[in-house]
């Protein structure tokens, strides 16, 4: 064979290894791109990684007295992500519930900023096993929150610990769960985006 023949066969030889390689990078960005809302929906039907639950009510009054007496420990945790200027706390550090019975919290956040600030709540609790057990019914993390320059706002969440906690053999053993929000500033606002005063609102009205 020539030197020419084998010169073009090798030149084949290297666009197809180029072509098979291009299109496995573009599969696997694909895969990664696909991967992230599978994740998230993984995580919210099995509570993994502390992904909390959601339900639009409260208990039932018999699973509330199947478990009559049990109480767990909810400690409220807050932290601000770095370009986002508010400040961001619970109204109390922890307190002690009844497992099954519905509970509203609230979280302060003031705008530092001499501007309005969209800001938008990541969560999750702790120990990672209680996430599948702590069920919120309403959140001002579902949606963006935006406050005006100054503007100081309590935000609500309505919650309980479902009564199923107390048939999972580790997850019983549990005696205080953490609730951990920490904000990020929101740079381009979706449609979902509520001010934090009518979230406010529309919670205190549900619970």
């Amino acid at each position: 064979m020539s030197s020419s023949a084998t010169s073009r066969n090798g030149d084949r030889a290297n666009r197809r290894v180029g072509f098979l390689a291009g299109l496995m990078a573009v599969t696997m960005i694909g895969a990664a791109y696909a991967a992230v809302p599978l994740y998230r929906l993984f995580c919210q039907v099995t509570g993994f990684g502390g992904t909390t639950q959601t339900a639009v009510a409260a208990p039932t009054a018999d699973q509330i007295a199947a478990v009559a007496g049990r109480t767990i420990k909810v400690r409220f945790d807050s932290n601000i992500a770095p370009g986002l200027e508010w400040r961001f706390r619970p109204k109390v550090n922890d307190v002690a519930i009844p497992i099954g019975e519905k509970r509203l919290a609230f979280y302060t956040a003031t705008n530092t900023g001499t501007a309005p600030i969209t800001g938008r709540a990541v969560y999750n609790v702790s120990p990672d096993v209680a996430g599948r057990y702590f069920i919120k019914i309403d959140c001002f993390c579902f949606t963006e929150q935006t406050l005006k320059a100054g503007e100081t706002v309590d935000m609500p969440v309505s919650y309980y610990i479902d009564p199923a906690i107390m048939d999972d053999p580790v997850a019983k053993k549990i005696s205080e769960i953490t609730l951990s929000y920490t904000f990020y500033p929101v740079d381009k606002p979706t449609g979902d985006r509520l001010s934090a005063a009518t979230n406010r609102t529309n919670l205190k009205d549900r619970g």
